[in-house]
């Protein structure tokens, strides 16, 4: 049999084509389909202690040679470096090139990293001990990545900004339910060797959990926004009760809507700030992220989505004044359907936190249709990560959402109210005189309590508008979910607001009334 030598150019190792296996997107459907066809076996890996016990700084020490890099001697637009076990990332992931339908085994070698401080002796490590995950450069700037892939079915990218935020998963399973979510894992990656001159970069992945296996189909290609082609297989091995499509996961502690959590010297701290969504009858939603004192789950009901995402809209350094992790320079990310999805919801999920550095906000689509074993799910989508989404509203958009009290200023309070003021800009706005009427108005609609004080204005200083509203809550704390638009007559001129608020406790609506007799 004839001998391949130097398959993987970069990383210094010979194979055998006897140990290169025919690859294909329906072979990689059919691993998934078998193994879902079976008990789940799980990862039985242990990480020697040493690996086991590195501390963040000690691990983030450990650095992958550039030298090193899949494909770093080929005229290739991509190279592939790959993350050192050790801290989250516990389990190792199988890497393959694929050359030429053929796909070959990355052995880990000590010699792809640097140490650095870590502590650890490298000559009493494991030769087969793994590695985490794996990112890719492209050929404008080999020194930072602009996708990496790492722990559970966890993936992020980046557009022009080279700034990473939130990140995505390849699936959900059972968020937010009175049970623990679960988290499918990529086992396999399959990385397919660009041809010279290719601007997209190609990548397999195998997915293994208790209730689920599948094989998903990757293709990237880096600009701004970067897109991400996602072809996906999904084989339940048992009936799932939340199936989570295109999951986002991102950060949300203090925005301008939001200072519960506002210790801070910092006045907004937050990946994305909104959710915003396209839904199937073609209206614009956008829903204002928050950091709730519980739990908060919202589904908003859908049929066949245009697109959905969690974006950065604020892009202002001043509002987040932090010159060292650069939030405004946060990508969003939008989530194009490919074909019909049929019924379901967009959930999102709000989970409190008071550290930034935890995800506590998720987004995924569920479908409508029950999950059952057996079945074969098929769901394709375009993932756009970046500052410039390409679709958005051709309407005004919510910039800005803030409340507080309720009431007139300078008069007494006689009854406890909270106020809500939304800023639109864009669209017709701006062509709209900001002096003299414009004849716009407020459609705002609440699941509970009463409505005051209703009005829209221009906003000084710049082209746009400002709607406010008072909410009188009832005498309990249910969630009360609020809908806002702007329209002149019967046409709407702004994308849909809607937002969640608890009212206090009774003893804790504070009237803040002045003492108009000094």
């Amino acid at each position: 049999m004839k001998t391949m030598t130097a398959l993987c150019v970069g990383l210094a190792f010979a194979a055998s084509a006897a140990h290169a296996d025919a690859f294909s997107f329906a072979s990689l459907k059919g691993k998934a389909r078998a193994l879902a066809s079976k008990p789940y076996q799980g990862s039985k890996h242990t990480l020697p202690k040493a690996v086991a016990d590195l501390t963040w700084d000690q691990h983030q020490s450990i650095v992958f040679k550039h030298d090193q890099a899949l494909w770093s001697k080929l005229p290739s637009h991509f190279r592939a470096e790959f993350f050192h076990l050790g801290m989250y990332a516990k389990t190792p992931v199988e890497i393959y090139e694929v050359v030429d339908g053929k796909a070959q085994l990355i052995p880990y070698s000590k010699r792809y990293f640097d140490y650095g401080k870590s502590g650890l002796d490298h000559k009493k490590l494991p030769a087969d001990l793994g590695f985490a995950g794996f990112r890719l450069h492209s050929l404008t700037d080999w020194q930072r990545d602009i996708v990496s892939f790492l722990g559970a079915s966890y993936f992020r990218a980046v557009g022009s900004n080279m700034q990473y935020g939130l990140s995505a998963r390849g699936l959900a399973v059972d968020t937010a339910l009175p049970k623990p979510e679960e988290f499918p894992v990529f086992t396999r990656f399959y990385l397919v060797r660009p041809k010279k001159g290719d601007d997209t970069a190609e990548v397999y992945a195998l997915m293994d959990s208790k209730s689920v296996a599948g094989a998903y189909h990757f293709t990237i290609t880096p600009g701004e926004p970067l897109v991400m082609h996602v072809d996906a297989a999904i084989y339940p091995r048992k009936a799932i009760e939340r199936l989570g499509i295109a999951p986002l996961t991102s950060m949300f502690q203090v925005g301008e809507n939001d200072h519960r959590a506002a210790w801070d010297w910092r006045p907004e701290i937050h990946d994305s700030d909104g959710l915003a969504m396209w839904r199937g009858n073609g209206e614009w939603i956008w829903r204002p992220l928050t950091n709730p004192a519980t739990l908060h789950f919202n589904t908003f009901s859908d049929e066949n989505p245009k697109g959905f995402g969690l974006l950065q809209r604020d892009r202002d350094f001043d509002h987040y004044q932090d010159d060292g992790v650069f939030y405004e320079k946060r990508p969003s990310l939008w989530i194009e359907p490919v074909g019909n999805w049929g019924k379901g919801t967009v959930d999102l999920t709000e989970i409190p936190t008071i550290d930034e550095t935890f995800d506590n906000i998720v987004a995924f689509w569920q479908p409508a249709q029950p999950v059952k074993p057996g079945q074969e799910l098929l769901y394709s989508y375009n993932m756009y990560w970046g500052e410039k989404m390409p679709e958005s509203s051709p309407m005004a958009k919510v910039t800005a959402t803030r409340s507080g009290i309720g009431g007139v200023v300078g008069q007494k309070r006689d009854h406890y109210s909270h106020r809500f003021v939304v800023d639109f800009q864009g669209g017709i706005f701006d062509m709209l005189p900001l002096t003299g009427p414009s004849g716009l108005k407020a459609d705002v609609s609440v699941s509970s309590g009463k409505v005051e004080l209703v009005s829209v204005r221009p906003i000084a200083g710049h082209k746009g508008y400002r709607a406010r509203f008072d909410l009188v809550p009832g005498n309990d704390t249910a969630p009360i979910n609020m809908r806002l638009y702007l329209k002149k007559g019967d046409k709407a001129l702004s994308e849909t607001w809607l937002y969640q608020w608890t009212p206090p406790p009774m003893q804790a609506r504070d009237l803040n009334t002045p003492n108009l007799n000094q």
